[in-house]
């Protein structure tokens, strides 16, 4: 009940309250949506992406295992929501909303507080989470941003509309600069730094924004699997590869809590910004993150009987 109460305020109601802020000005003031798409997905995410990866110390055997790890396990998951979106017939624009909001996952902002509290006496639980947060950012970027460009352009069209995203070049300037251990100036570093702290708050406000206006009357049917593959069928396919892996310990346990993280918001954002069922996209974010209150303390709990 402790850690229940503690992630519940401590991780769950911080997030809410800033969703709950954007939802509240954008039904008093009308933001330009469009505005707010382009400041996540031209600035703050390029900023976020090169910030990760400029300050990480990533490297040994143990990085290696952790990679191949969750490349098994996004691989299967990438494989379980396209059979499920072919199985219930879903529409491109869905499918790709649909899929994005399975695979991906709030590794950030949620996953870092929570592996924080858990891992709080232990630094290698954080460090892995760190890890998981990078390669996310990194899938999202590739696979979640190719997956959104490509419903609406097909081929070389989708390929040179992810070429032009700014986020794929700040990821290969952060790990140039991370692979040289070259440093930046303080006068470059300090205005980046600075527009990634931001990205928290600006992208649960256009979230918020996002959400002002969306009534959930039902559950939908893709709603309902989305639900269930991010939070049941994630944590279950890890739970699997960990097994096949014959991994124990602190690593087993920080990759199977990081497997239950809910829905990422950025699956929202590249829905806004490409208008591909964006409601749809901002509704799993809502219900995943809601319900992960949850999901994601019995499987803290179940991470320290079953490892």
């Amino acid at each position: 009940m402790n850690v229940f109460l503690t992630i519940l305020l401590n991780v769950i109601l911080p997030v809410f309250l800033l969703i709950a802020i954007g939802a509240f000005l954008h039904r008093k003031f009308t933001f330009d949506m469009g505005t707010l798409s382009k400041l996540n997905s031209y600035l703050l995410m390029p900023a976020v992406g090169f910030a990760n990866v400029y300050q990480s110390k990533m490297g040994g055997n143990t990085l290696l295992l952790i990679i191949s790890i969750l490349i098994v396990q996004s691989m299967f998951l990438m494989i379980v929501s396209s059979l499920l979106s072919k199985m219930f017939k879903l529409e491109n624009g869905l499918s790709s909303a649909f899929k994005n909001s399975v695979v991906l996952s709030n590794s950030g902002n949620f996953g870092l507080p929570v592996s924080q509290l858990v891992f709080q006496n232990n630094p290698l639980g954080l460090s892995i989470q760190i890890v998981v947060m990078i390669f996310q950012n990194l899938l999202t970027y590739t696979y979640g941003l190719f997956n959104t460009v490509s419903v609406n352009k097909k081929g070389m069209q989708a390929l040179k509309i992810f070429l032009r995203n700014p986020v794929c070049y700040a990821f290969l300037l952060g790990m140039f600069f991370q692979i040289t251990s070259l440093r930046l100036p303080g006068y470059i570093w300090v205005p980046i730094e600075n527009i990634s702290n931001a990205f928290l708050a600006i992208a649960l406000i256009t979230l918020g924004a996002q959400s002002a206006f969306i009534k959930i009357t039902r559950l939908s049917k893709p709603l309902i699997l989305s639900l269930l593959g991010r939070l049941i069928v994630s944590p279950t396919i890890a739970f699997i590869v960990i097994f096949l892996f014959n991994i124990e310990g602190t690593i087993a346990q920080a990759l199977f809590i990081a497997s239950s993280f809910p829905t990422s918001r950025n699956s929202s954002l590249f829905a806004l910004e490409y208008n591909n069922n964006p409601e749809y996209a901002a509704q799993a974010v809502l219900l995943s993150t809601l319900c992960s209150m949850f999901t994601v303390t019995i499987v803290v709990y179940l991470s320290e009987i079953l490892f």
